[in-house]
Formats: C-alpha cells, sequence, structure tokens
C-alpha cells in the first residue's frame, strides 16, 4: 500500500491494531480537552492556572488541526468528509480557539469537543454491536406509527387530567391555569414529581393517585411495542465493519465485502 493508503487505513479505521489504537488516542485527547474547558470554567482554578490552560489549550487544538487536515489529504474525495456529519463535527470542535481570537467569548464553544466522543462508537464497533444497533434502529422505525398514535392517546390524557385538576383545585394549590395545570398532569404522569404544584383537596389527591399509578403503565406501553418489533428483527444477522472506503469514506460494509456498496470502488 502507498503512504497515503497506509495513513487512510489507520485514521478512518477501527479494525486493524494501528486504526484501533489511533481511535482510543484520540479519545483520550477528546477527554483532556473536554476537561481542560470544564477546569476554565471554574473561576478559581481559571485565575490561579489561565496561562496553562490556555497554553494546553492550543496545544491540542493544533493536534485537532493537524488530524483535520489528514483526514482531507488520505481521501481521494475531500468533500464527501468535509460535509460528513463527522467531518462538521470534527470542523466545529477545531475552529473555537481560532475563533477566539476574533470574537470575543467564543472559546465557550469548545464545549462542543464532546461531540467527537461519538467516534468511540468506530472501537465499539464489533459485529454484534453493528448487527444489535441496527435492528434497534429498525425496531424503532417500525413502532414510529403505534408510538406516534400512543403519544397522541397521552397527550388527550393530559389535557383532559390537567382541565380536570384546573376546576377541581384552582388557584389556591398552584392550578392558576388550564395549561399550567396540564402541566402538573404531565409531571406526575412520568413520575418526574418537581413538587412545585400539589393538590389540596381529597378529589384532586384521589386523581393525583390514580395518574401516578397511570404512569408505570405508560412508561410500560412504548418499552413493549419497540421490544416486539425488535424480536422481529433479529431474525436478520448483519455482519459489519469500520473499513472505510478510500474513495467517498462511506462506512458499515459487510465483512465479506470486496467493493464500496456507494460508490462501486475497490475496497
Amino acid at each position: 500500500m502507498s503512504w497515503k493508503e497506509k495513513l487512510h487505513e489507520i485514521i478512518y479505521e477501527a479494525d486493524t491494531p494501528k486504526g484501533k489504537a489511533f481511535d482510543v488516542a484520540l479519545i483520550v485527547l477528546i477527554l483532556f480537552s473536554v476537561g481542560l474547558v470544564m477546569l476554565e470554567s471554574i473561576s478559581d482554578i481559571d485565575q490561579q492556572y489561565h496561562q496553562l490552560l490556555l497554553s494546553l489549550e492550543w496545544v491540542v487544538t493544533i493536534l485537532f488541526s493537524i488530524e483535520y487536515l489528514l483526514r482531507i489529504l488520505c481521501i481521494d474525495r475531500p468533500k464527501k468528509y468535509i460535509f460528513s456529519f463527522y467531518g462538521i463535527i470534527d470542523f466545529l470542535a477545531t475552529i473555537p480557539l481560532y475563533l477566539s481570537l476574533i470574537i470575543t467569548g467564543s472559546q465557550v464553544l469548545l464545549a462542543l469537543r464532546a461531540f467527537r466522543l461519538l467516534r468511540i462508537f468506530r472501537i465499539l464497533k464489533l459485529v454484534h454491536f453493528i448487527g444489535e444497533s441496527s435492528m434497534l434502529i429498525k425496531a424503532l422505525k417500525n413502532s414510529r406509527t403505534k408510538i406516534g398514535v400512543f403519544l397522541y392517546a397521552v397527550v388527550i390524557i393530559a389535557i383532559i387530567l390537567g382541565t380536570l385538576m384546573y376546576l377541581i383545585e384552582g388557584d389556591d394549590a398552584g392550578f392558576t391555569s388550564i395549561p399550567r395545570s396540564i402541566y402538573w398532569t404531565i409531571v406526575t404522569l412520568t413520575t418526574v414529581g418537581y413538587g412545585d404544584i400539589a393538590p389540596q383537596t381529597p378529589l384532586g389527591q384521589l386523581i393525583a393517585t390514580i395518574i401516578m399509578i397511570l404512569g408505570y403503565g405508560i412508561i410500560a406501553v412504548p418499552t413493549g411495542i419497540v421490544t416486539v418489533a425488535f424480536n422481529k428483527e433479529r431474525n436478520e444477522t448483519i455482519h459489519l465493519n469500520t473499513q472505510s472506503c478510500k474513495n467517498c469514506s462511506s462506512e458499515g460494509h459487510r465483512d465479506d465485502a470486496k467493493f464500496c456498496y456507494h460508490c462501486g470502488s475497490i475496497l
């Protein structure tokens, strides 16, 4: 392989030892960068170690810039990477410190680097992870109509019970309007229970108890819908890897694939 192909294998693929080591090192660097941003947000630490933290942040930014340029350099169609999901995330994670030289306060955007942790899925792209995640996505898609109808029913219930609580409790208990009463119903129905509003009358407390019990059933219904759809998808076995096409950067190829499913290039 040429140096460009070797570089592509290391940077874009996680199935090889070097590729996995590169991804692990990258994630450690991302975590370190996110840690720096967190420390900078603590005023006492930032006042005492501001220059050190800034210097370390510049070192990390330069390393990310080099990595970003290498990703562009080692593929045949750079635009495919630049405008891809990961490409946009990488770009947004790299530019904040440069922008801070022009726009005051833009270094806050450094927290966007946490999104680069999504690359950890490249390391976890073993066959069973790929297969299970694909089945889960299909199950969610196949269940979207049933879940939509279920959510619609929940909204109707929340409106009816919220209106009822408004009529029973009134302003004295904090149910000052129907929207606020619906808010309380949803909070109670989802078993969150902030406690900022509470029914005072016996009838209101009885209805609140019914809503609480109903909440447990509501949590179970969508789980059951997705579980049934997921079990149907388990009949399909998917064998994918992290091999990336050097021409168009497409991933998710089958283990026995010889050509890219997107552009047809030899893998």
